[in-house]
């Protein structure tokens, strides 16, 4: 048993996840890697190839750095546990006329109990992955997901949902440093294939980018349940007919098929009645909004008018505001108006680089 301890290290097969493993190896932990199977692509009925974390490619180059340096690997099969919930949730956002994050909800609900299940049964200390943010813990005894140093790879948004006893037993070896010192390790480490290989953004189960089709897919005779919904302006009045409210979000510029001679955006949502506002781009901005299920990481609690910085998604470079206990979730008051507050997505609170925590955007409004 090492001195260090053993951790247990999620390995998609990605430069991220292998250079982790391989970092926590040579630095003397006893290390035993696990890849996730979260879905499947022959028994869907897709005919898109496997992409990301989901390929026999992926797994067999996870496996492989594990053999070559000594240290066991496990393939864990949890499209059970994914499926119910993130796609279950996925879909019904969508039908709720809201935005989902499935990352976010993967991470907070799926995988992170996932290994530390998995971790406990094989007596590991600690769970560790390839995400470029940093934990520590706070002179307060709380442990805090902090940003990564390298901005553009940041991922700490993603991480707002994960709970005091995830962290405690979380490594992420990662986050003090940038992509291309990662890639250049990869190349130092004797695998340059891998800092050449191209990395996935798209949602795992949605490999072609196109949610409405996987929509369509997963609900039957949804085209025809939302069919015949209306473009409406702020005053209501008709503009057109869309194609079902379910395949538009907030924000949303491209692919509307109206022409109003003028540039127009996706405002609002409204599920009951299956109508898409459509307005200009000051319609977007908002001010005011409030957050549901919130999980608090740094504190357990804020003081009302607690100063913020507020991300409503993942590249947003944030805004500042002040925070509020509402009857209906936590309120954020921003300084500045901010663009495009969709229902549904992440708001994630920054103090400097620390994570305060995060929640559901339930709605944002113009306070004026």
């Amino acid at each position: 048993m090492s001195r260090k301890g053993k951790v247990l290290v999620a390995m998609s097969g990605g430069i991220d996840s292998t250079v982790a493993a391989l970092m926590l190896h040579n630095q003397g932990y006893e290390v035993v890697g696990i890849t996730m199977k979260t879905w499947d692509y022959a028994s869907s009925g897709s005919s898109s190839k496997e992409t990301g974390c989901c390929n026999l490619d992926s797994f067999n180059d996870a496996r492989q750095a594990a053999v070559q340096n000594g240290f066991p690997h496990f393939i864990l099969d949890i499209r059970e546990e994914f499926g119910d919930f993130v796609i279950e949730n996925f879909v019904d956002e969508y039908l709720a006329g809201r935005t989902p994050n499935p990352c976010v909800m993967c991470n907070t609900h799926i995988k992170w109990r996932a290994l530390l299940k998995r971790a406990d049964a094989m007596n590991c200390d600690f769970i560790a992955t390839g995400h470029y943010a940093s934990i520590r813990q706070h002179n307060n005894e709380r442990f805090v997901v902090s940003k990564g140093l390298d901005e553009t790879k940041d991922q700490s948004y993603v991480l707002w949902g994960l709970q005091q006893d995830l962290l405690s037993r979380t490594i992420l070896p990662l986050g003090k440093y940038h992509k291309k010192d990662i890639r250049q390790m990869a190349v130092d480490m004797g695998y340059p294939e891998l800092a050449k290989k191209s990395e996935s953004y798209e949602i795992c189960f949605v490999p072609d980018n196109n949610y409405r089709g996987f929509l369509k897919k997963r609900v039957n005779g949804l085209e025809e349940k939302v069919a015949g919904g209306w473009f409406i302006d702020k005053t209501g009045k008709k503009l057109g007919q869309h194609k079902g409210y379910p395949f538009y979000t907030v924000g949303q510029r491209k692919g509307l098929e109206i022409a109003l001679g003028k540039p127009i955006y996706v405002t609002a949502i409204h599920p009951e009645n299956n109508t898409v506002v459509l307005g200009e781009e000051d319609d977007l901005q908002q001010n005011d909004m409030y957050v549901t299920k919130m999980n608090w990481i740094k504190y357990d609690g804020i003081s009302d008018e607690m100063e913020a910085i507020a991300k409503i998604r993942y590249k947003d470079k944030g805004a500042l505001c002040n925070l509020y206990y509402d009857e209906k979730g936590i309120r954020a008051r921003f300084y500045e108006n901010v663009k495009s507050i969709a229902p549904g997505q992440s708001a994630v609170f920054y103090e400097g680089d620390d994570v305060i925590g995060g929640g559901i955007i339930q709605r944002g409004e113009l306070i004026v």
